[in-house]
């Protein structure tokens, strides 16, 4: 029998647990994230590339409908319902905002979620072994890089002691801020936590590092929209201080670095999931995944304007260097 005959009796099979499958032919794949198609391009490219090497071809024998919020989240219900009206079989949701809507809005459609701090704290499943919901997928963070991140800092600065924390009201952020707190403590150094939901509070939030005497900044929130993107990094660049994103965007921006996991090869991964489920697993069966590559990238020509000295021995795991 043929790859393909293989993978329609599969997907004939999973009809029974998912009515879109049988409603839709080729089913279709609803794919929604708040930023833009032209800025994520690489990601939905390195998602549909790893589907087609599944045997799962956008326009053949699936269909990826896309859905972008811009940076407006408060969208997203409305983007959700919309994809599922059209009889979408499989949610593919980018990030905390997207998921949280798709969870609300349906608690049967299966649920691939790509970059979700902690999908535990936040409801979305019940444990990372075992989410016994509709949805599953690809965590975000862990303890281990946000150490990783701390020693990155201390490597700029060998006498860390003070780091400011930028966090905006994210949901489930309490639990990243207690790892914060936590790893803060084994390297003895003292974290100021400082909330920065508006451009105001931003502004008041360097004001208040500066006159506290931190030495580095640590950037817990992220992507941001590029105007708030734009102003923390040019505030940071004013306060003359090493600060470290989570987010690869930011020293592609002007900012100094990031350490986060990498984003293509989540994407690639989530590919995955949508293979199986449709093939017709269940996705309460199928155990949230964390990280397994991550990217550590330098903005050379920023650290000579904070006239950092980047040490040699950090250059040479970075993943890329922008000079």
């Amino acid at each position: 029998m043929r790859r393909r005959d293989l993978l329609l009796l599969a997907a004939s099979a999973a009809m029974s647990r998912n009515p879109a499958l049988a409603e839709n032919n080729p089913p279709r794949i609803g794919f929604v994230q708040v930023g833009s198609r032209q800025d994520n391009r690489g990601l939905v490219d390195a998602f549909r590339e790893n589907l087609a090497a599944l045997g799962w071809t956008d326009g053949g024998n699936i269909t990826i409908v896309d859905r972008w919020a811009e940076e407006r989240a408060e969208e997203l219900p409305g983007i959700v319902k919309e994809l599922i009206g059209s009889g979408v079989a499989i949610l593919v949701t980018a990030g905390t905002p997207a998921t949280l809507a798709a969870k609300q809005a349906s608690a049967r459609i299966p649920i691939v979620l790509v970059g979700v701090d902690d999908p535990v704290a936040l409801g979305i499943v019940a444990s990372l072994a075992q989410p016994r919901g509709n949805a599953t997928g690809l965590s975000l963070s862990s303890s281990e890089v946000i150490a990783t991140r701390l020693q990155l800092l201390q490597e700029l600065v060998p006498r860390l002691r003070r780091v400011a924390v930028i966090v905006r009201g994210d949901p489930g952020i309490e639990q990243k801020l207690q790892d914060i707190r936590a790893n803060a403590a084994q390297m003895r150094i003292e974290p100021l936590m400082l909330q920065a939901a508006t451009g105001t509070a931003l502004e008041l939030a360097f004001a208040r590092l500066r006159s506290e005497r931190c030495e580095a900044v640590y950037v817990a929130s992220g992507p941001l929209g590029p105007a708030k993107r734009a102003q923390l990094i040019a505030l940071t660049a004013e306060s003359r201080l090493p600060a470290i994103y989570s987010f690869r965007v930011f020293p592609a921006d002007g900012g100094l670095m990031s350490f986060g996991a990498d984003y293509r090869d989540l994407f690639r991964r989530a590919a995955g999931f949508v293979d199986k489920i449709l093939k017709g697993a269940n996705p309460a069966d199928l155990p949230v995944e964390p990280p397994r590559k991550f990217d550590l990238t330098v903005n050379l020509e920023t650290a000579k304007r904070l006239g950092l000295t980047i040490p040699p021995t950090l250059l040479a795991r970075a993943d890329e260097v922008i000079e």
